[in-house]
């Protein structure tokens, strides 16, 4: 989907709402068709160092997830801590979601570029599946990145109560539940609860929230940014509070008591706060814009802002593809192999550093003196 960063967002408005019927097909032809005589759409050919710097990103993020994928399947096979094993059973699956929500809207984002923006043989139903598949893909991770931070939360807090909840069956249901929720609320525009549109510059689809909003629009984008931001907010919270528990339990261990932080439990947090970093970075702006950007459509006020608010919406959505890049390596870079080689590095380095410094402290400074009244 970072196909979005390398088209002509300038050439073409917001394309006007499809129905979602049989005729949906001819109705985007004579639309396009419309727009193509008025001059209002351009259809823009795409460069070739602008499909380079696509195919690259593309192949990036497809590295990335296999190599996170890779490690995770070795690690799960590997473990024998029943808690270790189920926080690996959730990474998997989201590496698995990442992987297929890059992929899929990625190629026909892409394919729309190829085209440079809206083809007149472009259906709706392409449109209502590429909408679909960026809300189903966007709460997934959101979904499982909560779930996963309250299983560690769970786990840090109260050991004995997880290892008599937290099962690998109660895990799978747990996934399927999360998976069925995030396709009940992507499928809601087929029962006519919100729709899905083109947005500018016409290489994307998303939930209407630019022009022609109506109640069930705002409910659907209400929905689905109330759940993305709680999502969030629950995640920071058991994050919190994990990591509070860790630190005081490496205190305690200081002055002597018989609990203390495990290592593995460290190596979760710390790979859960990296997950979490990286899904507020990447998924607020979106979340946070769409509910903008509808309100102030729905209530008519968003007037000469609307160029503005259609480049809000192009960078949330061009942040939130990064999303699928930037997980996998919270996994490949934050294991405890890789952080203790960090961590003696940096020791190494503050070694040397020190040793330097001894050179220059004022008792060298005496001493040479001395060596040179001896010698005189």
């Amino acid at each position: 989907m970072l196909a979005l960063s390398h088209y002509n967002s300038s050439a073409s408005p917001l394309l006007p709402r499809f129905s979602n019927d049989s005729g949906g097909k001819v109705e985007a032809m004579v639309a396009v068709e419309g727009l193509s005589q008025q001059g209002n759409l351009t259809l823009v050919q795409p460069t070739t160092s602008g499909v380079i710097v696509v195919i690259l990103s593309m192949t990036l993020g497809i590295i990335s997830n296999i190599v996170a994928l890779f490690i995770l399947a070795n690690a799960y096979s590997l473990q024998r801590r029943r808690t270790k094993a189920t926080f690996l059973l959730f990474a998997t699956s989201l590496v698995v979601t990442d992987f297929f929500g890059h992929v899929i809207p990625g190629a026909l984002v892409l394919r729309l570029y190829l085209y440079g923006g809206v083809h007149p043989n472009s259906s709706d139903r392409m449109c209502q599946f590429l909408g679909g598949s960026m809300v189903f893909f966007g709460l997934c991770p959101l979904f499982m990145g909560s779930a996963m931070a309250a299983e560690r939360c769970l786990g840090v807090t109260k050991p004995l109560l997880h290892s008599s909840l937290v099962t690998k069956t109660r895990t799978k249901i747990c996934l399927s539940v999360i998976w069925l929720a995030a396709l009940c609320v992507a499928m809601l525009p087929c029962f006519q609860l919100g729709s899905y549109t083109y947005q500018d510059p016409g290489t994307w689809c998303f939930i209407q929230v630019l022009s022609d909003t109506q109640e069930v629009d705002v409910a659907f984008v209400v929905l689905f940014s109330g759940l993305g931001l709680t999502s969030l907010a629950v995640a920071l919270v058991c994050n919190t509070i994990s990591g509070l528990t860790l630190v005081l339990a490496r205190f305690r261990r200081r002055l002597g008591s018989h609990h203390s932080a495990k290592s593995h439990d460290i190596e979760m947090v710390v790979q859960l706060v990296g997950i979490m970093v990286t899904s507020c970075i990447c998924w607020s702006p979106l979340l946070i814009f769409g509910l903008m950007s509808v309100i102030r459509s729905y209530t008519g006020s968003i007037g000469e802002d609307l160029s503005s608010y259609k480049t809000l919406m192009v960078m949330g959505v061009r942040l939130a593809t990064w999303n699928q890049i930037l997980d996998p390596w919270v996994y490949i870079l934050l294991r405890r192999t890789v952080l203790r080689k960090i961590y003696l590095i940096a020791k190494c380095q503050a070694g040397l550093r020190g040793n330097i410094l001894g050179r220059w402290e004022p008792t060298s400074f005496h001493s040479s003196e001395k060596k040179q009244v001896n010698q005189v």
